[in-house]
């Protein structure tokens, strides 16, 4: 199955140790957690000395780590740990523009996810939704795939940023009679990278929606760009397509595929999100089945959840090639699990070897 068992870890039960610098945030985390029989948290650490001590006494599942801490931040902490004891660990963040570029490096170093500090003063209903969030963010992390954080690592620390890229379409470059659409959300802030970094520059144009905060949306296609010898930019409304550009969804939007002359635009919509999820996988994909049909490729990625595997049947079903990464290379196989389940992928591929089902299948459509 891929996975690292934590011989300390009782069935059913997420042992935790929280890192953080204060001792509020501290308090209240730990009261969250404990709201959840199935969260043990085994002890708390106000810095990095603190914490390598917690965990070689404790050996918890799932760590959660300040990324700001007095002497080690916690992204040096973060690269240390991964480095000589990978293991589960969920960055806890003011979700800040600037805090969110430090966080993806987080999540290039082979942290879990990111979620935002816990406030003090919240209203019933938004104190709900942080519980639910955190409580099913760290529980998921307990039983993830360890060797991908390894792989991703690994595969992070050969790769190089693009010289020379702007970060706006190019509008003389051609229009894209053929899409590729993407989903992907824990885990797919490192995956959707790998997988186009091996595709071609001059390929079908790419859509992609990545489960993400406000915060992370801008940086993260900045990143993208700067990684990428594509274009990536931030999809906007009515935007052409166009081949060798990759366009990600804004935060807080659906994309959808729109019918052109010649090929096919990006189509903005605010409305509810279905599943909890705004950007929505399955909304892309059902507009890419019912727009493009069979000259669309449909690529589920790793995530919780299950958000895209209706979508990605829909896709199937209109005659496009779908494609699920496969369990063993996925951080968590919620999303693309919940594909194969339902009969919706093609192919069950590792990440290393989707690229390559991609242009196979972007050769064949007509």
């Amino acid at each position: 199955m891929g996975r690292l068992a934590n011989k300390n870890r009782r069935d059913n039960v997420t042992r935790v140790a929280i890192v953080d610098d204060s001792s509020m945030t501290r308090w209240l985390m730990q009261k969250i957690l404990d709201s959840d029989p199935e969260i043990e948290v085994v002890g708390s650490a106000a810095d990095a000395q603190e914490a390598r001590q917690l965990i070689k006494q404790r050996a918890p599942d799932v760590i959660t780590l300040d990324v700001e801490m007095p002497g080690m931040n916690g992204i040096d902490f973060l690269r240390n740990l991964m480095r000589l004891r990978p293991m589960p660990v969920v960055m806890v963040s003011s979700l800040t523009e600037k805090g969110a570029e430090v966080s993806l490096d987080a999540l290039s170093l082979g942290a879990f996810d990111v979620v935002s500090k816990p406030k003090s003063v919240l209203s019933d209903e938004l104190l709900a939704e942080y519980v639910a969030l955190l409580t099913s963010v760290v529980k998921a992390a307990g039983s993830a795939n360890l060797a991908s954080y390894r792989a991703n690592r690994i595969a992070n620390a050969r790769s190089s940023p693009a010289e020379n890229k702007i970060s706006t379409a190019d509008s003389s470059a051609l229009p894209s009679s053929e899409v590729i659409a993407i989903g992907a959300s824990t885990g797919g802030t490192e995956a959707i990278p790998r997988v186009l970094a091996d595709l071609p520059t001059d390929g079908p144009g790419v859509v992609v929606v990545q489960h993400i905060s406000s915060a992370f949306n801008r940086p993260f296609a900045r990143r993208l760009n700067q990684l990428l010898p594509h274009t990536v930019c931030s999809a906007a409304h009515g935007e052409p397509i166009r081949r060798g550009h990759v366009y990600v969804a804004p935060a807080d939007c659906h994309l959808e595929l729109k019918a052109i002359e010649g090929g096919y635009a990006c189509q903005l919509t605010d409305a509810l999100p279905p599943g909890f999820h705004r950007p929505s996988v399955d909304v892309l994909f059902e507009s890419a089945a019912k727009v493009a049909g069979s000259h669309a490729v449909g690529v589920l990625l790793t995530g919780m959840g299950s958000d895209g595997a209706s979508g990605l049947k829909m896709m199937r079903e209109a005659g496009a090639v779908t494609i699920a990464q496969n369990e063993s290379s996925s951080i968590v196989w919620g999303m693309p699990g919940s594909a194969v389940k339902a009969g919706a992928a093609q192919v069950v591929a590792s990440l290393e070897t989707i690229a390559g089902y991609i242009v196979v299948a972007g050769n064949g459509t007509s």
